[in-house]
């Protein structure tokens, strides 16, 4: 936990198969906040479960002392050619209406960092929709740049 997380009463973890549950319901909102239509209550847990399992991803936990446990963060590892050097995709950060405000999503975002530069990778990448400007707001505060490059996503099914 960094000062500023220590200061702000929030702790970020790592999950386990423990935390699947809690995880889910997290993740859920994340996909009902962006408008997912989940046709499988049961799909996000399966996601996240596989995810761990197999080691492609990190998930991260925000507790909040009163409020629980009340934000999530997902990593992926993936390598960036033009810097021929790993790099972390932050593919979803989500704090729960009840721990807004709290320093949650910046802690998240903190220990993100943090465990990035442990690991020696080039930086972290993320996207976040347009109108998305709380978001923005943190990640621009914190010295992420917004890039000048289109995203291009070709869906298969």
């Amino acid at each position: 936990m960094n000062g500023q997380a220590a200061r702000s009463g929030v702790a970020v973890r790592s999950a386990g198969e423990a935390d699947l549950d809690v995880a889910a319901e997290l993740f859920r909102g994340y996909l009902e906040f962006y408008e997912v239509d989940v046709k499988d209550a049961e799909r996000p847990r399966a996601f996240l479960a596989e995810r761990l399992a197999n080691d492609e991803s990190q998930v991260l936990l925000a507790d909040v002392p009163g409020a629980g446990t009340v934000g999530f963060a997902q990593v992926y590892r993936t390598f960036s050619s033009l810097s021929m050097r790993p790099v972390w995709v932050l593919g979803d950060l989500y704090v729960a209406p009840s721990g807004r405000r709290t320093g949650a999503g910046r802690a998240l975002l903190h220990e993100v960092l943090r465990r990035a530069r442990e690991a020696g990778v080039a930086g972290v990448q993320l996207e976040t929709a347009y109108d998305n400007t709380v978001a923005q707001g943190l990640y621009e505060a914190e010295g992420f740049v917004r890039e000048g490059f289109h995203v291009y996503f070709r869906e298969l099914g």
